[in-house]
């Protein structure tokens, strides 16, 4: 009989901070998961929080009794994981006052700066990162040479950025120095695809010189430094998620 306590193993782990739910079934799959001493590799096992000991990497996991939620201001030069193989540095060392263990909710490549959201809240990431949920992102980007109407058109209608064909996008032109042939510009998207916006802009044939995400939703890092953070007000974490 099940008891009703349990839950799937995938979701502890993403509850807990230790990784996203996609990720967290990959933990298990790789064998690096124990439950009571156990390997346990195949998905769909369930464990009660309250009884069982759950062990990654041989490190018991903790049940997280606060949720936190962080906003920061990526800076260019960190990776957007927990832990990086190549020992690059990553946002989690802009983080060393957090006591709580937290995962990054979606990424941001290394070279892209801005907003990006942090919790060990499991629920919240899973529904912040879903595609139905549908948060606009706002960036701010500069490329090599003169915007067009036509270019912010292209954006606008959707692009294809290699066997996948864009939604719709909001874009406006910021700037236009031709001394310098560079534009600058801004663009709001629903999606997340994998360096989405750096291949929006190959399509139209700009190369991106500086690309920072401004805004999730109605959330703006205008007033944090970069490599700064801080904590969402209830308000902020309930718009995202309504």
């Amino acid at each position: 009989m099940q008891e009703k306590n349990e839950v799937r193993l995938q979701k502890f782990l993403a509850d807990n901070g230790i990784a996203s739910r996609r990720k967290a079934e990959q933990l298990i799959l790789d064998g690096r998961v124990k439950v009571n001493g156990s390997v346990i590799n195949q998905l769909g096992s369930k464990i009660n929080p309250h009884k069982d000991k759950v062990e990654v990497d041989e490190k018991e996991v903790k049940i997280n009794k606060e949720k936190v939620y962080i906003l920061l201001n990526k800076p260019i030069g960190y990776v957007t994981t927990v832990d990086d193989q190549f020992n690059r540095d990553t946002v989690m060392d802009l983080l060393k006052n957090v006591k709580e263990r937290v995962v990054p909710v979606g990424r941001l490549d290394m070279y892209t700066s801005g907003a990006l959201l942090l919790s060990n809240d499991g629920e919240f990431v899973n529904i912040i990162t879903h595609p139905s949920h549908e948060i606009e992102k706002t960036y701010n980007v500069t490329v090599r040479g003169k915007i067009t109407d036509q270019d912010m058109k292209e954006l606008q209608n959707g692009v294809d950025i290699g066997g996948y064909t864009t939604k719709p996008a909001k874009t406006k032109i910021l700037k236009i120095d031709e001394t310098k042939n560079i534009s600058r510009f801004q663009i709001k998207i629903h999606e997340g695809k994998n360096r989405q916006i750096r291949r929006m802009c190959k399509a139209i044939n700009k190369q991106v010189l500086t690309l920072h995400r401004a805004c999730i939703g109605n959330i703006n890092v205008k007033d944090l430094r970069l490599g700064q953070y801080r904590y969402l007000s209830r308000k902020e974490i309930e718009d995202l998620i309504k």
